[in-house]
């Protein structure tokens, strides 16, 4: 059970920081302006963003709050029964929990994501749409390097 704390620690920590962050961006920032932190490189610009990743399936909030679920609620499931996991891919599968709903509390809330980390050579996004890339990256990986039990 201890090891099952783990991913569920990691998930508020992660919904945590990015509830803070962006309370704090929307706060501070105009919407559609910049701030150059590393001027060409790294800015922080307030996008509202009511589709998916890339800004795909404008306006669809009722489908992506019920996608948003069903994934949270399919996350606890499999965390439930599958405490035998790493610790590795009990943390990406916190980072998955955590950042889901941290998009499904601005959908919500909002009828929309807030995002804001822009590098500029990628779509503007946040803290949620970076840890749900990191853990569903770890987790492929995990699956992709596990060695047959055979």
């Amino acid at each position: 059970m201890r090891r099952i704390a783990a991913a569920f620690l990691t998930a508020l920590l992660v919904l945590f920081l990015d509830r803070a962050a962006k309370i704090t961006a929307a706060g501070a920032l105009a919407h559609g302006k910049s701030i150059a932190v590393i001027p060409g490189k790294f800015h922080l610009t307030l996008v509202l963003n009511k589709g998916a990743a890339f800004g795909i399936l404008k306006d669809q909030i009722s489908f992506f709050i019920l996608l948003s679920a069903a994934v949270i609620i399919f996350i606890v499931i499999y965390l439930w029964k599958n405490k035998t996991g790493s610790i590795l891919t009990l943390v990406a599968s916190g980072m998955l929990l955590g950042g889901a709903a941290g998009n499904l509390a601005d959908r919500i809330m909002f009828g929309h994501v807030i995002d804001f980390l822009d590098f500029r050579i990628w779509p503007v996004f946040n803290i949620a749409d970076s840890a749900i890339s990191i853990g569903a990256a770890i987790l492929a990986a995990s699956v992709l390097l596990r060695k047959d039990s055979k």
